[in-house]
């Protein structure tokens, strides 16, 4: 048999967590933060983008706009996901995160819709990107026992930077800074300074040893390792013993045809299980996010500049959620939490529709209500995108988080922004209820398929979750 026996993976989950861990946290976890960022941004001034002095944008061009976002996020980790696959995890988040810099650095520059919209389809491209290169990284170099809870909070670092979309807006857009007209293109520019600034530490993050290893790179892993080990050694003291060696059985990234094998008739029930949590935390984050300025607006009465400072209780909400429940996904199991989480926030966003219709929320106790239902989805959504990270083979594991990305992301993502837009043009509080019970229907579907077939991947390394392609014992370890 072809390949490669190694210890590298066994060595990569026994380390203790050290200094070297929190930088790669720290330095791959930033592209929520940026995702973040723009999507706050935009939802902070769309209020701002519909007046006569700015573009002079509608309330449909503006959920135009956050859809176009969307499907460039879609075409983006469709096209770099392939490219994370076969070129490695660490080429690829360089380049995204430039393509997501230039794209943002030009979107300050916006004279029109046309020119406005175009830029936020090349920013999506470079986010999208981000997601399948990111997260293959992270899970390949973070240890099986904590695998959950880090993945969990940093995809819930997406609400810092909506955190900090947030003040910025409130402080640009202060007639005494730099005021509506020049404080959103102000607010972009400074989200292009700050990928810059991450672009350059992400440069000392290595390549994913496990990625080396299955291209036949196995002394360039190796070195990595050993670099890794000394590190971590000199901080925490000797290591304790590696367990277990696995086998690399090729030295290439999957075919389409394989991919498809794979999705379909060797692991169906992860697929549906992935498909099903994507597609419903998308449409169900989408459709209030990309919305919110305009239903605080519309129907609560914020003024245009104020509407930044009701989303640093729900950005609050969002990233309590990920980091209080996240060690939960460790301990209490995956299956069980992604259930709990998405049942759950499902229901509570019924009783805020519900709430809303009647006429019962202002503006206060209407972000206060969503605060707590999305200290519950962060928490589920995050864990769909750990969901299709761990559970598909090394050899094919970018490609899979693009697919089910753009699946999910493309069906719930760029239709949520668009009906919704539709509805709060209606000016019918009952209208948008509508909206809300749909997500909220779809996260609850979702949440009992995985209830039944989600796989109980807690602590185990990725190998035994998903065997690499070509093994011996593939057969015996597939779900």
């Amino acid at each position: 048999m072809t390949g490669v026996h190694s210890d590298i993976p066994a060595r990569l989950d026994r380390l203790p967590w050290s200094r070297w861990h929190w930088r790669v946290v720290l330095a791959l976890g930033i592209a929520w933060v940026l995702d973040g960022l723009e999507v706050t941004l935009v939802g902070s001034i769309g209020g701002v983008l519909e007046r006569g002095d700015t573009l002079a944008l509608n309330a449909a061009q503006i959920g135009w706009s956050g859809s176009l976002y969307i499907g460039g996020a879609v075409i983006g980790a469709l096209l770099f996901g392939r490219l994370t696959d076969r070129l490695g995890r660490k080429k690829l988040f360089l380049i995204t995160l430039a393509v997501y810099a230039l794209a943002t650095l030009a979107t300050a520059f916006s004279p029109n819709f046309a020119f406005f919209a175009l830029c936020r389809f090349l920013t999506g491209l470079g986010i999208g990107g981000e997601y399948a290169a990111i997260n293959s990284a992270i899970d390949e170099l973070i240890p099986a026992r904590v695998r959950g809870r880090v993945n969990l909070a940093i995809n819930g670092s997406f609400w810092i930077g909506a955190a900090l979309g947030a003040g910025l807006s409130l402080v640009l857009l202060d007639p005494r800074v730099l005021g509506p007209v020049w404080g959103w293109r102000a607010g972009f520019g400074l989200g292009a300074l700050l990928a810059v600034a991450i672009l350059l530490v992400r440069r000392h993050v290595p390549e994913s040893p496990r990625w080396l290893i299955a291209h036949g790179r196995a002394e360039e892993a190796e070195r990595i390792v050993t670099d890794i080990e000394s590190e971590v050694a000199a901080q925490r003291g000797t290591l304790l013993e590696p367990l277990g060696r696995v086998h690399f059985g090729r030295r290439a990234s999957a075919g389409w045809r394989e991919v498809a094998q794979v999705l379909v008739r060797r692991y169906p029930q992860r697929s549906l299980v992935a498909l099903a949590l994507m597609i419903s935390q998308a449409f169900f984050y989408n459709a209030i996010f990309f919305t919110y300025a305009l239903v605080l607006t519309r129907f609560h009465g914020v003024p245009e500049g104020r509407v930044g400072l009701y989303i640093f209780p729900f950005a609050l909400g969002n990233v309590l959620g990920p980091l209080i429940l996240g060690p939960l996904f460790d301990h209490v199991g995956r299956r069980r939490m992604i259930a709990l989480t998405y049942v759950c926030s499902g229901l509570g966003l019924a009783l805020t529709g519900w709430a809303f219709m009647q006429g019962w929320l202002d503006a206060r106790s209407q972000a206060l209500a969503w605060s707590a239902v999305f200290f519950l989805a962060s928490a589920a959504a995050s864990s769909a995108y750990l969901t299709v990270s761990e559970v598909f083979p090394l050899e094919m594991r970018a490609i899979a988080i693009a697919i089910f990305y753009a699946v999910g992301t493309g069906a719930g993502g760029f239709a949520a922004p668009v009906l919704f837009g539709a509805l709060i043009e209606t000016g019918s509080r009952g209208a948008v209820a509508i909206g809300y019970a749909i997500g909220a229907a779809l996260v609850i579907v979702a949440g009992l398929l995985a209830l039944r077939y989600a796989v109980d991947a807690e602590r185990k390394p990725l190998e035994e979750v998903a065997p690499p392609l070509g093994t011996s014992d593939e057969k015996s370890l597939t779900r």
